[in-house]
């Protein structure tokens, strides 16, 4: 994994318009991608969570955004994002299909992003982190950078430019209000 300091730099000389930094931190950031996608994979205990499909559809999410990136600390940001608009497309998609509509083939790599069995828990989730982030957007944000980068608490706390304590409070506070939520859901 490229050090912290290499993609604030490259991030930094692409605002200057350094076209070779772009180059340089293409690689750097997709194995950066690749490693998130990875840890969320073995946080999730999920064997059929294809890491590789992950990577490649938030990459491009990521490599299509307009906007640069400020430092390591706002791409990790944009990734966790770019991740959870990944997940909960194929999920809505796995409804869709469910129900008969939208059917189109699928490509190999994209079969296994979403289980169908959580389909249906991923799209509640995320239409609850929406209802979470007008309450609370760090709170909705920690639970991003934890649910679906798989960040650890340290992790996410350096991130966010936060101390552990405040991430680890926001953790359990976010946890109890989406459980009430989805709970009241179902």
């Amino acid at each position: 994994m490229a050090e912290p300091h290499e993609i604030t730099r490259l991030l930094a000389r692409i605002q200057e318009g350094d076209r070779d930094a772009l180059e340089r931190l293409i690689p750097l950031v997709y194995d950066e991608l690749r490693a998130l996608a990875h840890q969320q994979r073995r946080r999730s205990s999920s064997e059929t969570l294809n890491t590789t499909a992950l990577v490649h559809e938030a990459y491009e999410k990521l490599a299509r955004s307009k906007s640069g990136f400020a430092d390591r600390r706002h791409f990790l940001r944009v990734a966790a994002r770019a991740m959870r608009e990944v997940l909960v497309d194929h999920a809505r998609a796995q409804q869709r299909q469910k129900r008969g509509g939208g059917i189109r083939p699928l490509a190999l790599d994209e079969m296994r992003l979403v289980p169908p069995e959580q389909a249906e828990q991923v799209v509640a989730l995320d239409e609850a982190l929406t209802q979470l982030t007008t309450l609370d957007a760090r709170q909705a944000e920690v639970v991003e950078l934890r649910y679906f980068v798989g960040l650890t608490i340290p992790e996410a706390a350096e991130v966010l430019g936060l101390s552990p304590a405040t991430v680890k409070r926001d953790w359990t506070a976010a946890r109890a209000w989406l459980y009430h939520t989805l709970s009241e859901a179902a």
